[in-house]
Formats: structure tokens, sequence, C-alpha cells
């Protein structure tokens, strides 16, 4: 009969051939095993690697000194029963290396005879399956007994580990207990446990005590008129200047890597005691605001599209703004190259609708002296020269003709543009902006347009919203006018309702023309005294306007257009939240409940 342990049949079976009866093991020493095999640990080995020499044990110590100063004392008070129990008890760091033991001479004797010693790294990569290196490994209490080690060298040992962790959740060390296999007790993963409990209270309060202590040292910081941070082991921010706590409220316990995406830049560290450093710092400049020449208003739409812009103004690629006429596709081209690397650069823009077909190719691309019959002397340089370094715009990119397609793509792959009648290519540096009111991919199914160029155009798309669909970016489009043509005058609120409800076909453009036509007839600014029929009358705006929109067929009044307005955008404002939406306009909540289904709006 066999007389060789099960476990150990099991250890044998696994090292050999790779084969792992999970059901008699424990799944974390399963996995353990796993994580050994995989990493080619020797199981065979008898006894663990080589300990450090004297001056790498110093360094070592020392790193780890708050750990090992705390936890000390309690391994101490375990010493009486270590010895009667003829155990061990060790303090490991978190690196896996012996820092200090106590226990039975006879046990610390065998134990050094498999380099279980101070000095020793006692890893899973250095000695395979054991308490302290699987403990470090999953960050929990284990017991290792026997043939579940995986090296042989710790086969007649049986071990009991428990972490030590700093307030925070890191590591700090492993207590461990351990004895030769015939002298195990069942309690000895429960002292372990015990002791680092209490040992991670301590390490908590001692943290604690240096940092006031230290605090205490560097109270005039408060008064630094430079910024500077004082942080402990953790990088966690524990003091700051004026400068950093009125850039910065929530400070305290900020990390410090935290620390640029708040504005400043680290210039100097000085460690003032071990583990405490101070850093000085500089503020960085800040990036400058996005510039647009327009009305940003408040609609979520338009927003969506200044990020867009502040987005792909920072690159180079390629932008298609889409929308209909008067939308401020120009406005919006404008702002990628003043917001640009570009923006000293020339910023050239070309209607292409608006250029006969037969003058296209010299305009874009001009032309040598001499090139055609009435040519200028000394030649004409085109669009794209002209915007050398800086950004085209090219407008309605839609309306040209199939030959320029071709050679607008040869443009955009080699940045070298031919002028008409010349016989050398000339080099350009461009950015490439581009709008239509049309759908390029319609444009691409119907064969108007090559779908290369399409793909070279559409790399960065922005729809610009029609007014219809911002009707609350009103006002500022009215403010913008004003302060543009120093015009003082205020829209009384039914004129500015009946505007918001209007279906705009031009946009932004046709509503500059109605302020337009009411800052020539009231120039003094006085709206507010003139009823509604005579401001529309005088904005050029029929009196009798009305939505398009019918509820049952039927026509809503003016009032009911306003009041229906007024509930579509408190809802918008609110992200479909009635009550909010109700409590915003004043209205209550069953009155507004029953203008929802009256106007048959969905929140």
């Amino acid at each position: 009969m066999n007389s060789i342990p099960n476990d150990l049949q099991v250890w044998k079976r696994f090292v050999k051939e790779g084969v792992l009866d999970e059901a008699r093991l424990s799944k974390r020493i399963a996995e353990s095993w796993h994580r050994c095999k995989k990493a080619e640990v020797n199981p065979y080995q008898n006894k663990g690697p080589a300990v450090l020499e004297k001056k790498k044990f110093s360094d070592q110590a020392e790193k780890h000194s708050l750990f090992l100063k705390t936890a000390i004392p309690y391994l101490e008070k375990l010493r009486p029963f270590l010895k009667d129990m003829e155990m061990m008890g060790l303090l490991i760091d978190a690196d896996g290396v012996v820092l200090s033991l106590e226990g039975h001479r006879r046990t610390l004797h065998e134990a050094r005879q498999i380099n279980f010693s101070k000095g020793a790294c006692w890893t899973e990569q250095a000695v395979g399956t054991n308490a302290i290196g699987t403990a470090l490994q999953i960050s929990e209490p284990v017991a290792i007994q026997g043939s579940e080690h995986y090296s042989l060298a710790s086969h007649n040992w049986c071990c009991s580990a428990a972490p030590i962790r700093y307030e925070d959740g890191r590591l700090a060390g492993i207590i461990d207990i351990s004895c030769p296999a015939p002298r195990a007790q069942p309690f000895m993963l429960g002292i372990a446990t015990a002791i680092a409990y209490a040992a991670e209270r301590e390490l908590a309060a001692q943290n604690r005590l240096a940092e006031l202590e230290l605090l205490s040292h560097f109270s005039g910081m408060e008064s630094f008129h430079m910024p500077a941070v004082l942080c402990n082991e953790q990088n966690k921010i524990i003091a700051a200047s004026v400068p950093v706590r009125h850039a910065i409220t929530e400070w305290c316990g900020m990390a410090l890597a935290e620390i640029e995406d708040q504005g400043f830049k680290i210039e100097k560290a000085v460690t003032v005691q071990k583990g405490y450093i101070c850093f000085y710092l500089s503020e960085r400049k800040k990036k400058p605001a996005f510039l647009f020449k327009g009305a940003a208003g408040i609609s979520g739409k338009f927003q969506s599209v200044l990020k867009d812009l502040e987005r792909v103004a920072a690159v180079d690629a390629s932008v298609c703004l889409t929308g209909e006429t008067g939308t401020g596709k120009e406005v919006a081209a404008r702002a990628l190259h003043e917001n640009s690397s570009r923006k000293n650069g020339p910023f050239i823009a070309v209607n292409c609708g608006a250029i006969p077909a037969d003058l296209v190719e010299s305009e874009l691309f001009g032309y040598a002296d001499g090139a055609f019959t009435g040519a200028k002397r000394n030649g004409y340089k085109g669009a794209f020269q002209r915007a050398d370094k800086g950004t085209i715009f090219l407008d309605e990119i839609g309306e040209i003709s199939h030959a320029m397609q071709v050679a607008l793509l040869r443009v955009l792959q080699e940045r070298k543009i031919m002028p008409v009648g010349g016989t050398k290519e000339i080099p350009i540096d461009i950015r490439v902006v581009t709008a239509t009111h049309c759908d390029l991919r319609k444009l691409v199914e119907s064969g108007k347009l090559r779908e290369d160029l399409f793909y070279r155009l559409h790399v960065f798309p922005i729809r610009l919203p029609p007014l219809r669909e911002r009707p609350e970016d009103i006002p500022a489009l009215f403010a913008c006018f004003k302060e543009k043509n120093k015009w003082n005058a205020e829209l009384p609120q039914e004129f500015l309702e009946t505007l918001k409800m209007m279906e705009w076909p031009g946009n932004i453009r046709e509503l500059f023309n109605v302020f337009e036509r009411l800052s020539i007839i009231f120039p003094d600014g006085r709206l507010k005294s003139r009823s509604l029929p005579s401001l529309l009358q005088a904005a050029g705006l029929p009196t009798n306007h009305e939505r398009a929109e019918k509820d049952s067929a039927a026509s809503l009044t003016l009032r009911e257009h306003i009041q229906k307005n007024i509930i579509i955008s408190a809802l918008e404002s609110t992200n479909g939240n009635v009550s909010k939406a109700a409590e915003m306009t004043g209205i209550p909540r069953s009155t507004f409940y029953k203008r929802l289904k009256k106007f048959k709006v969905s929140p």
C-alpha cells in the first residue's frame, strides 16, 4: 500500500504531468500552483534564494522603516508564546523580504537550513506557493500546510500569514507564524490575523501623528506667496500654500498627480523628512477660451456644435460644415481658423457656387503670366496659394464640376497646385474647411460627387442646426445684433415668443434682416410701446402668422402657440422632467399635464 499522503500525490502529479484534481485542493492553492507553473518556478528547489547582503538588507529595512517600527512591538509581545509553542513569527515587507523574526531557537535553526531567515525573499516567484508569497499575491490571510507548498523546501512546514495595510489600502507588509508541520496548531492563522489588524490600527495612528508633527513645523506654509504643496508617503497633499488654496478648494488629500489638471506644474521637489516631500509649483498658462464671434446662445444643440468646433480646431483635420442657408457656416469656419495654430495665417473664403464655371479653375489655382488673353501681367495667385499657412473655406462645395473635383482631390492628396498655364507645381500648406447646404452622401449616391473626394472632405462633419431647432437662442442673437449695430432696444415678450414660433427658412440671416428693418424704422429702440401687429408689419412678417403644425386639423391661436412653445422649451431645459418643467414655468402640474395632452407634446 502506498504510504505517500494524498496531497503529496496530487502535488507530484501536477509538477510532473501538469494535471490537477482541483477537487482535492482549495481554490486559492490551486490558483497559486498554476501561477507558479506559468512563472516556471522550480518545484524541486530545497531552499529559498540567498539572503540579502548586509548593505542591501539595511537599505530594505530603511525603506520600510515605518512598517517595521510599528509592527515589531507586536512581534516582541508574541515572543513567549512562540517559544512555548516552538514556533517562529516573522515580519515581511511589501517586497516579500523577511525583515525581522522571533521564536524558538530550534525552529529558527531549522528555518535557516532552507534560507527561511532574515534578508530572504519569500515571494511566490522566488519559492512558489507559500503563506507569505501567496498572501502578498492575493492580499488576504492564508494558511499553507505541508505539500500544499509548491516547492520541496517548504513541504515540512506549516505557515499562516496575514497582510498589514496602510489606511489607504496599500500593502505595508506581512505578519507570518510558521513552524515545522508536526508542531502546527489550528489557531495560527487567527493569531496572525489579529496581530495584523492591531498593527494596521497602530500604523494609521503613527501616520497621523507623523503628519501632525510635520505640519506643526510647516504651519508657515499657509503664508507662502508662491505655489507649493507638502505630500505624504502616498503622494497625497497634506499642506498647501495660499495660491494653491485659492485655486483648489478641495486640495486636502488630493493626489499629487491631479495637481497638473488644476493648472499647476511641478518645478522642484525637496524631501523634508523621510516619506514627506515639499513640491514647489508654477502656474501653467491657462488655455485661452474658445473664441466664437457670433451668438453662442444657450441651446444644447448649438453648445454641442461649439464643443465640436473647439475639439477639431486643435488639429489640422479637414472639416465639413453642413446646414441650411443662413445657419452661420462661415462664422463657424472662421472660428475654426481663429482658434487653431493657423490663426496668424490667412483665412480665404470662396463661394464655389457663385463663381462662373469657366473661371473656377483660375480662381482656385491661379494662373501664370501669359496663360491666356487678358491675363494679368506676372500672373495671379489663386485662392489655394493665397491661403498658404492658413485656412481655405470652400463654401457650397457640392456645386463644383467633375473636372474640378478631380483637381481638388489631387490638391488634398499631394498639397501641391499647378496654376493655369504654369509648368511648375507649387507646394501649399493649408487647412481645408468645406461647407454645403446639401446632403453630400446623397450627392455621392446620385453620382454628382466623387466618392473618393467625399471621404477626403468628410473627415470631421459638423451639422449647424437651423434656427427653428434652437429658438431659445433668439435673445442671444438679438443681443449680438444690437451690440454690432450699436442699437439700444428691447424686444417685447409677446413679439419674442412670436419670433420663436416661426419656421425661419432663411435662419439667422433672415432673423437679422428682421432686426435690421426694425432698427431702421425704430432707430430710438422703443419697441416695447409698440403693438404686436405694428411690430410684425414693420418687420415684414405677416400679422396672421401661424405655425404649420396643427392640432386636430385646426390651427392654434397665437396665445396657444405661445403656451405650447413655453412648455416645449421648459421640457427641453429639464430633459423631459414634467415636474421640474411645471415648476420652472409657474404652471400648476395638473394644468401642465392638460396642456401636454391638448398640444400633443411628449415629455
